[in-house]
């Protein structure tokens, strides 16, 4: 299935949560010089305009990014760099266009790092072609994200960051994007791996949680903010990230920055920031 548009859903709860978590890192792994790898296993269209037709449909933004950006100069840490990011693609103190991964992260590549981004949506994978088509050092693949992931790695920087993201359009997708982080982490076990996954079901999210710990993987810290408490209707109550090899930094940073997003996005739900698996 291919029916999953980002851009009716750009610059919303999930995407702050994920995109500040992956510029906090980010920034982090740059604190060395040696060159690092992007990948992006679901890259999207990379940058949004705010003012199309699919963002005013749903408006997702208007309770995501557009109620942090007036709030930036007082962003905690785990924030701050991404929100000055955010700015930095709109003029002024108006809000336009919002930054994707791809966006995000070709603004804060250095002359070393490289970048390998993965669409497979027919729309959305031209528009990030054209839009990277100018940076010799990106390379933007249509094709199946979680087989482009282990296929990247090792990369030859030995040093990377990869972002997985699907849509988790299908139940299926669950089971398949676990499978594909084992078998990327059992190549390269040094790589630092952001996984995403949407609330929608919690006993979705607790086999993910077992599907991690069955594999071997060590070292993985959780991010998670619902909007809502979780509810057996049918809908997404927020979102969270697994952070294999996360920065000794960000524990610290989560513990302030968390609670700080929630409050300013006026969650009601639970937000979470612990080690799921020790090292």
């Amino acid at each position: 299935m291919l029916s999953y548009r980002h851009g009716f859903h750009a610059g919303n709860h999930a995407d702050v949560l994920k995109h500040a978590m992956l510029v906090f890192v980010t920034r982090y792994l740059q604190h060395k010089e040696s060159p690092l790898l992007f990948l992006d296993t679901h890259a999207g269209a990379g940058l949004y305009d705010l003012r199309t037709p699919e963002a005013e449909k749903t408006w997702e933004y208007r309770d995501g990014i557009a109620r942090l950006m007036p709030h930036a100069a007082t962003a905690p840490a785990l924030l701050a760099d991404y929100l000055a990011l955010v700015k930095s693609f709109n003029s002024g103190d108006g809000l336009t266009m919002y930054p994707g991964s791809p966006a995000l992260i070709t603004a804060m590549m250095r002359e070393q790092d490289r970048a390998h981004f993965i669409e497979l949506h027919p729309t959305d994978e031209p528009r990030l072609a054209e839009l990277m088509r100018r940076n010799r050092r990106v390379r933007v693949e249509k094709a199946d994200g979680l087989r482009g992931l282990i296929a990247a790695v090792p990369p030859p920087e030995k040093r990377a960051l990869c972002l997985i993201d699907p849509s988790y359009e299908i139940k299926t997708d669950y089971a398949l994007v676990m499978a594909a982080l084992a078998r990327a982490w059992k190549k390269f076990p040094g790589g630092i791996y952001l996984l995403w996954y949407p609330v929608i079901d919690r006993p979705r999210v607790h086999a993910m949680e077992v599907a991690l710990r069955a594999a071997g993987i060590r070292k993985t810290y959780r991010a998670e903010l619902c909007m809502t408490p979780d509810t057996p209707e049918r809908g997404m109550t927020g979102s969270g990230l697994f952070i294999v090899n996360p920065p000794f930094t960000l524990p610290e940073a989560a513990a302030s920055g968390l609670p700080w997003l929630a409050e300013t996005l006026g969650a009601s739900g639970p937000a979470t920031a612990d080690w799921l698996i020790p090292e």
